[in-house]
């Protein structure tokens, strides 16, 4: 079989579409390079997915912890005490078990037991935590200034939030957050070692970068191909939070943006 034709029939296996067999004998350096680059698709779902909707998340959650209304604050530390406090690997196995309760008597939560939406759940609370407890120290470091300027021209309530108070916390906030998502996408490759299932043996890149380590005995190929193709999400990435960080700092003067060096950002 030629790698154009393995491309073919495996690129888009890990959703369903192209061959169902998987590889048996002689596996080449295109099928595992084609396989485990088909499974990084759920990876890079799972971490899109999770980012987005946690970035909202976190917002909120900064601001209830730094709310001086007790009962938004109090359960706000608490959610972010747990979910910073336990290992991402122990919280995939909790929440399933969870589900799986609730699935023998509420149908409801049938989906919730399949990595698609457990796993991605469980991974949208992870970093909305860390992402909250990023954007709280954020909050807190906003010049004094800044706001009692906002105060002194009538900007108050939602408009100053919006004008001032949030893109204020964004800008300061952005490096450490750029580091949260490189460390959630990495966190993907956890989901493969949970206990939520995969059908079809359509799994992520680590699941096959696992399968072939095991029939070839050699785990010298399969996961360096793995990690090479996380360290090409690492640089979208940077690329991508890099952008939105010059937009967010391209008010300032350029002498007082602190670009991050390349290899700095990388090695982190």
């Amino acid at each position: 079989m030629s790698c154009v034709q393995t491309i073919q029939d495996y690129a888009l296996r890990s959703i369903g579409f192209g061959e169902r067999l998987l590889p048996r004998g002689d596996y080449t350096l295109c099928e595992q390079f084609t396989l485990i680059g088909s499974g990084m698709i759920w990876n890079i779902y799972y971490g899109f997915v999770a980012l987005l909707l946690g970035f909202f998340a976190a917002t909120g959650l900064a601001m209830a912890r730094n709310s001086h209304v007790k009962w938004l604050r109090k359960p706000a530390e608490f959610f972010i005490y747990v979910f910073r406090g336990s290992p991402l690997f122990i919280q995939f196995f909790f929440a399933y078990a969870v589900f799986l309760s609730l699935k023998q008597h509420f149908a409801f939560f049938q989906p919730f037991t399949s990595a698609w939406l457990g796993a991605t759940l469980v991974l949208f609370l992870n970093t909305a935590a860390y992402s909250a407890e990023i954007f709280y120290g954020a909050l807190r470091s906003i010049p004094k200034g800044d706001l009692e300027a906002a105060d002194a021209y009538g900007i108050t309530g939602w408009n100053r939030f919006k004008r001032i108070t949030w893109p204020t916390m964004l800008r300061l906030a952005w490096p450490s957050y750029t580091n949260e998502a490189i460390f959630l996408f990495h966190g993907t490759a956890l989901v493969s070692f949970s206990s939520f299932p995969v059908r079809g043996q359509k799994g992520d890149a680590l699941y096959y970068a696992s399968y072939f380590a095991d029939k070839t005995f050699n785990p010298f190929i399969p996961f360096p191909i793995l990690a090479f193709y996380f360290i090409l999400l690492t640089l979208v990435v940077i690329t991508i939070w890099g952008a939105i960080g010059r937009r967010l700092n391209r008010h300032l003067p350029q002498a007082v943006i602190r670009r991050p060096r390349f290899m700095t950002m990388l090695m982190r």
